[in-house]
């Protein structure tokens, strides 16, 4: 594949003289780099238009690109913009993004979002408890629960909108020939597959047939009729291919290792938030999941989240559930980015 590179038609790349600040921190391994301000206004009454306006404007997807791109970012990188959240019973909004666009959900961004406004006294916290970090996101209003020791993070427990299964034993025609899948909504709509069923394990070795296959589900799918979320556009779209080894049934419920691949082929290196969401509803509608049991979720490299559900009483969608996936995130460094106006690779380049 040829590499992309990021020089926008029509945007002026003198806005960008003064320097980004992010701050970066990783949950169960995958990157996540937040940018308090520095960005163009991004208008919106709400999270969703945000998105929608975001998409539209060169200004906000140049700051985008340069902040995942070669040379400052890599091809799966993600991240968000910190913005004004939909009304004040939130204390703030987020609109995610990663290398080929704006997302719905991003449930390890969640976690992220949740240590970082405790680390950062963006919210006030108990040094002794459990806080309850309230963010507006394009699919609605989620909760991180961060619990904290003598004043110290030690985990975050991710509270999602209402997850619930779109379609069962789906069959999608790819270059393997006819495969079989789930598909369900966890903030985002995710297609799932077994490994096995594709003569694969969710190994490293794995990794990069597992993200050609994914990929090739993805937009199998991501036109047809299954991609329609059923009262907001804005949310249509198969967002990923969750492909899932069953590893065993433990007294607390299923342990599943799993890697999603997202948007346009990008690897979640975590066992991702809003897909673990995805997969608890489809657990639970196989009837392998009650309100007592959990779901042990590992990632590719070997990291875990740990999924648990109660029934959606706020979802007219029958065999809602609202998830709940445990984890946690850890600082990584802060940055100072800028972008030369005669700089001939402009805001970056893909070579993936």
């Amino acid at each position: 594949m040829a590499p992309r590179t990021g020089r926008l038609s029509g945007t002026d790349m003198s806005t960008f003289g003064d320097a980004i600040e992010t701050i970066d921190y990783h949950t169960a391994g995958e990157p996540f780099r937040i940018v308090e301000d520095g960005f163009p206004t991004i208008e919106g009454a709400t999270v969703g238009e945000k998105r929608v306006y975001a998409q539209h404007s060169l200004e906000v997807d140049a700051v985008r690109a340069m902040l995942c791109q070669e040379p400052r970012g890599h091809s799966d990188m993600y991240g968000c913009f910190i913005v004004a959240p939909d009304d004040a019973d939130a204390d703030f909004g987020a609109l995610f993004w990663h290398n080929d666009g704006y997302s719905t959900a991003c449930g390890h961004g969640t976690i992220a979002l949740g240590v970082w406004a405790v680390q950062s006294g963006r919210v006030d916290a108990n040094p002794d408890g459990v806080t309850a970090v309230t963010i507006d996101v394009p699919s609605g209003r989620v909760v991180a629960h961060v619990k904290q020791v003598a004043g110290a993070v030690v985990g975050v427990t991710f509270e999602n909108v209402a997850s619930y299964p779109v379609r069962r034993s789906l069959d999608v025609d790819i270059s393997l020939g006819r495969v079989v899948v789930d598909v369900a909504y966890g903030g985002a709509l995710y297609a799932s597959i077994a490994a096995s069923t594709l003569g694969l394990e969710v190994v490293p070795k794995h990794a990069s047939a597992l993200r050609a296959i994914g990929r090739e589900i993805k937009w199998a799918l991501n036109d047809t009729e299954v991609a329609r979320h059923a009262s907001d556009p804005r949310l249509s779209g198969i967002y990923g291919t969750i492909i899932f080894d069953d590893l065993e049934e433990t007294p607390d419920g299923p342990h599943q290792r799993n890697v999603t691949i997202f948007a346009d082929g990008r690897i979640d290196r975590s066992p991702c938030g809003s897909g673990t969401a995805a997969r608890l509803a489809l657990l639970v509608d196989d009837g392998r999941m009650d309100e007592e049991h959990a779901l042990i979720h590992d990632s590719i490299i070997g990291t875990r989240f740990v999924g648990r559900f109660r029934p959606a009483s706020n979802c007219d969608v029958s065999g809602a559930i609202i998830a709940t996936v445990e984890g946690m995130a850890y600082q990584t460094g802060r940055s100072f980015f800028t972008l030369d106006p005669s700089d001939s690779v402009g805001t970056g380049f893909n070579l993936a």
